[in-house]
């Protein structure tokens, strides 16, 4: 594999907006867990080698040490050097650690290997996304569950006994309810006098006037 072909890569993500250049656009992406692996030129420097790793842990994500130059990196991106790179789209991701493992087996084909899964990983999900929203524009919804099978008829409640008809009771039978006996029925209640609180009235005296004492 042509190592120019690679470096073109990197340039190409550039230009689509899928590649973070420099430390600080390198941790916001990886802290927003957008980057997909982070790119560590060869020549960098030890404390910016700790600091990659920090920010692939901080975005759970891979780093790997590329076999370029700053100077390389930086040609290829438009700068004077590039320490630091991060590919935030997996399908660019994919090809890159593919190409980087064409290039050198033995240190990148793991790497590779790991990145293909993601990538198809996200390629069926946005599959299955896509599938949804094509059913919800078509109007498509999920089939309902179908209903429960119904259960028999209620058992029948026990019906009580009919009664015989007042008129159509034999004589000398004996109710269905034991009447009870004279001492023990409730009283009836003695209809009010609705002239209790008047004031008796004089016979034959009538109304009268208050006669003139003038």
């Amino acid at each position: 594999m042509d190592r120019h072909n690679i470096l073109s890569l990197l340039g190409l993500s550039l230009r689509g907006g899928r590649l973070a250049v420099g430390e600080e656009p390198v941790e916001a992406v990886a802290r927003a867990r957008d980057a997909r692996v982070l790119l560590l030129a060869s020549d960098a420097a030890e404390g910016t080698r700790r600091r990659c790793e920090h920010f692939a842990q901080a975005g759970d994500c891979l780093w790997l040490r590329i076999p370029f130059s700053k100077e390389e990196l930086g040609r290829a991106l438009g700068r004077t050097a590039v320490a630091i790179t991060a590919v935030t789209d997996v399908g660019l991701a994919d090809a890159l650690l593919r190409r980087l493992a064409e290039l050198d087996p033995e240190q990148y084909q793991d790497a590779s290997e790991r990145m293909a899964l993601k990538a198809r990983r996200a390629a069926e999900r946005r599959e299955e996304q896509a599938a949804h929203e094509k059913n919800l524009r078509r109007g498509k919804r999920r089939p309902k569950a179908p209903p429960a099978a119904k259960a028999g008829p209620p058992a029948e409640r026990s019906k009580p006994p009919e009664r015989a008809p007042k008129g159509n009771r034999p004589r000398g039978a004996r109710p269905d309810r034991p009447r009870p006996s004279r001492a023990n029925r409730p009283k009836p209640k003695a209809k009010a006098d609705p002239y209790a609180h008047s004031r008796p009235v004089k016979k034959g005296k009538g109304s009268f006037r208050k006669k003139d004492t003038r």
